[in-house]
């Protein structure tokens, strides 16, 4: 089933990406300029966790656009993106490229980077906005990150929080579903849709994806020994009565543990 979703979500990804983020934030050079001008509001949600990035070695997974792996080039970082789509890819490289800066983006399913071992070890792996649900199972994705890390090294998420997506209609959470169990694979519109003019919308391919609950992110990061450090529930802007967002900070941890279920 993971297979089968990569394809149909690469077919949706590699259909007027480009052209969605050219009319979102602009042509690659003016998008560069917004960055270099304040490169830290980008990476707002985890500065905190990582203090000073310049020197460190960053992966960001499902990286898209590279509104976040730039930021981090811009001070100091060495990042590596991997993403599945070649229009973000195309995107992304132009932004740096007006930037100054260099970026690794290897066009890949993360589940099946080519010559994985070559990418070496990272301080920190970053994912974030819309990314674990592409995935029909949790545990060979936590599984890369912990092998992706060196010792000590850290996993910074943040994603959609299963509640918003579940119960609350919102700028980026357009068609909750009522059911917080509610695991089956659903088919949906692709996220850059919105950006595009309406008539074109009826053109793009649907994405096929999953919803995970909190319990499930939790055991599958834990499941990697990955160390979770805190979970930070991120108040919506429109209502804060309840959380849109989350950020979960784990730290690979080489620990010997006794079986949860002896």
């Amino acid at each position: 089933m993971q297979e089968q979703l990569s394809r149909a979500n690469k077919a949706a990804w590699e259909t007027k990406a480009y052209q969605a983020w050219v009319q979102h934030h602009g042509a690659p050079e003016a998008l560069a300029e917004v960055l270099k001008q304040d490169p830290r509001h980008p990476l707002r949600y985890w500065l905190k966790y990582i203090g000073d990035p310049s020197g460190k070695k960053v992966l960001n997974l499902l990286g898209s656009h590279g509104r976040k792996a730039i930021p981090l080039a811009l001070l100091g970082a060495e990042v590596t993106v991997v993403d599945i789509s070649a229009e973000n890819r195309r995107y992304a490289n132009e932004v740096a490229a007006a930037a100054g800066v260099e970026l690794s983006y290897i066009c890949s399913d993360v589940l099946h980077i080519p010559d994985e071992d070559s990418l070496g070890q990272f301080d920190y792996v970053l994912m974030e906005f819309g990314v674990l649900h592409y995935f029909t199972d949790l545990l060979p994705l936590f599984s890369l990150v912990h092998r992706r890390l060196g010792a000590g090294g850290r996993l910074l998420l943040t994603d959609f929080h299963p509640f918003a997506r579940t119960w609350k209609t919102t700028e980026t959470l357009r068609q909750p579903t009522g059911d917080y169990f509610d695991n089956t694979i659903m088919e949906g519109e692709v996220a850059f849709a919105r950006l595009l003019p309406e008539a074109e919308r009826p053109e793009l391919n649907k994405v096929l994806t999953k919803a995970w609950t909190v319990e499930g992110i939790l055991a599958a990061v834990a499941a990697n020994r990955l160390y979770i450090r805190t979970f930070e529930e991120i108040p919506s802007a429109v209502d804060p009565s309840f959380p849109e967002f989350y950020t979960l900070v784990a730290d690979k941890v080489e620990a010997q543990l006794s079986p949860l279920k002896p």
